[in-house]
């Protein structure tokens, strides 16, 4: 009998959501305002976790799971309050919901923005006031003015189009918008110096980054327009809250709306009482529609990965479609491990990354698969970088990529190899798949056959007698263990590797002393 897998709703999200678990044959259990130590206590039972805002996914709760977590469904967009690193690193994929929240944070948007030309909530708090200020709250009209928009996705997006249907400028910039996606959506793609000192609003839709945090400071409101005006609707840490006030008390800054904040709940902040300032208890998600919209669809994305293995809208790696999760499956940690092990093996910037699929996979979607080999090249020399990040960041780079299909195939049924090319020469890594689990074929030419442990190394050396036992009396001194040991020659050059697998990690004074044997020449330790 298949056990049913479990859910827990941690916090107070639709009933909705709850009966699409079970109408799916998912065991739900809805439990919210828990404490973090009654999470870390629940958590080890479940499959899933369904969370909102309040709930924090910390690592600790994360390594509390013991791995039988495998999913964490974030109602909403913003994933701030998971770890999203620890998750990926234990194995557990992380969603959001982009899209069925987005029209109701552009409409808060908007409404902010009218609201702060106009000086609603100064004016309404007069006239309740008896008062009768009418030459006080001089306005200014939207019409004609423009906008800049500092990240141009699906909120943004929609921002702009609606200012547009205002008849308002709106000028972007998001370095993943396109030439032509701007022109589709109307707007002027700029660089990020031009929103400073073109607009005369300004309103954020970029998630928090460490390239984005604070990137609306002193220095960045000093390249502003006198008198214009901040909207963010996003994430507090954007604006560097202290800087705007001294722009605000000076006039330069002409007014700002506020729905986020750097610490969250606000019960307190310098802009506070300000009368430049209007502000929002986060309430850009905050209708009914949207609520309801997000509660469905992590519902429904949850059940599917748990089901079926489909992927929908992931932060930590690609989109799986119901049909594909079985069949890629079994390549996933296979790519992940090669992308890992041509990292490790370069030595000099790479200039291009050539990916060859071969035999049954080339007949998949390969589109995850190479985002996966990206993301394990990268991440031994780039911190937090993701599966989704990867791409981007490898254009970013100026390495060149390519992806060759061959349905034919060549010497295994099924065959990945990853060739990275440098100035000084290339590196070559193949990989198949015997049943479920991956192996590695081909290191530089080299045949090789074997698994890829957590820690190994990797020895480059003269095909001559001695070396087995002297590494193994090395590792042996330093009580190393070890679980395997694979031996390849170079065809034609009296060369040879050596791929061990040990049980511990490898101190640099192992690496030291193996690298001075005479027929080594070369070694490293390995990490996957």
């Amino acid at each position: 009998m298949t056990t049913k897998p479990k859910v827990l709703i941690s916090d107070k999200m639709s009933p909705q959501a709850e009966q699409i678990f079970k109408n799916r044959g998912v065991e739900v259990t809805v439990k919210t305002d828990m404490k973090p130590e009654e999470l870390k206590e629940m958590i080890k039972n479940f499959d899933g976790l369904a969370i909102r805002s309040s709930t924090k996914v910390t690592s600790e709760i994360l390594k509390m799971a013991g791995g039988k977590l495998k999913v964490i469904g974030r109602a909403g967009i913003g994933v701030d309050n998971v770890d999203v690193p620890a998750a990926t690193s234990s194995g557990v994929v992380v969603m959001n919901t982009p899209y069925g929240n987005s029209i109701t944070t552009a409409e808060h948007t908007i409404a902010m923005m009218m609201t702060l030309a106009r000086q609603i909530p100064s004016a309404n708090a007069s006239t309740h006031a008896g008062k009768w200020e009418k030459s006080k709250y001089m306005g200014q009209e939207l019409f004609g003015k423009t906008l800049g928009v500092i990240g141009c996705g699906n909120i943004g997006a929609i921002v702009a189009d609606r200012a547009i249907g205002l008849k308002m400028k709106v000028i972007a910039y998001d370095p993943f918008l396109s030439a032509e996606r701007a022109v589709e959506i109307g707007v002027e793609k700029v660089e990020l110096e031009d929103i400073f000192t073109r607009s005369d609003f300004i309103t954020l839709h970029t998630p928090m980054t460490e390239n984005t945090k604070g990137i609306i400071n002193k220095f960045t409101i000093g390249k502003m327009k006198k008198g214009v005006r901040l909207i963010n609707c996003a994430r507090g840490g954007l604006i560097v809250e202290s800087d705007l006030k001294v722009a605000l008390d000076n006039g330069h800054v002409a007014g700002a709306a506020l729905d986020v904040f750097e610490e969250e709940p606000a019960k307190a902040n310098i802009l506070f009482g300000h009368e430049n300032v209007v502000c929002t208890p986060h309430l850009g998600a905050s209708t009914v529609e949207a609520q309801e919209n997000v509660a469905l669809q992590v519902a429904e994305q949850m059940a599917d990965f748990l089901l079926q293995g489909a992927v929908a809208n992931a932060v930590n790696m690609p989109s799986v479609s119901a049909e594909d999760a079985p069949k890629l499956k079994p390549y996933m940690k296979l790519a992940e491990q090669l992308g890992s092990f041509a990292g490790q093996l370069v030595q000099d910037s790479p200039t291009e990354i050539k990916i060859v699929y071969e035999g049954h996979v080339a007949t998949l979607n390969t589109k995850p698969l190479t985002a996966l080999i990206l993301a394990g090249f990268l991440k031994p020399s780039m911190e937090g970088v993701n599966i989704v990040s990867a791409p981007a960041r490898v254009k970013e780079l100026g390495i060149a990529l390519s992806e060759t299909k061959r349905e034919k195939p060549a010497n295994y049924q099924t065959m990945i190899s990853v060739t990275i090319v440098t100035a000084t020469g290339k590196n070559v890594v193949a990989g198949t798949v015997f049943g479920e689990h991956p192996r590695i074929v081909d290191i530089n030419g080299v045949p090789v056959e074997t698994d890829l442990g957590k820690h190994m190394l990797y020895i480059v050396n003269l095909d001559k007698p001695g070396l087995i036992g002297a590494v193994g009396t090395i590792l042996g001194d330093a009580k190393i263990n070890i679980a395997d040991f694979t031996l390849g020659r170079i065809p034609g050059k009296s060369k040879a590797v050596a791929l061990i697998s040990v049980d511990d990690a490898i101190p640099e004074g192992i690496i030291t002393a193996i690298s001075k044997l005479t027929q080594v020449e070369r070694v490293l330790a390995l990490k996957f």
